[in-house]
């Protein structure tokens, strides 16, 4: 599955959207954030499938019902969004 038709399979959408701020950070934003930062896709996939903490501010982002792929999938396709 590409990385559009999995944010659209997985729970990503309540969370986050691709253009604006909901409970989560617009993947626009955390696109841009990462641009150009040396193994920023791993990085990402391991929040994406293991959740992470204080990277947007207080609301942690949960675990996701990913496999390794999936979550890495996830990140390249969310590092290509303007």
């Amino acid at each position: 599955a590409s990385g559009e038709e999995l944010f659209k399979s997985k729970p990503c959408g309540a969370c986050h959207s691709v253009q604006a701020k909901l409970v989560g950070p617009a993947l626009k934003d955390v696109a841009a954030k990462n641009a150009g930062v040396d193994g920023a896709a791993d990085v990402l996939a391991g929040h994406i499938k293991n959740g992470s903490t204080g990277v947007w501010g207080a609301m942690p982002m949960p675990p996701n019902p990913v496999t390794e792929e999936e979550a890495k999938t996830l990140a390249e396709w969310v590092l290509t969004l303007k």
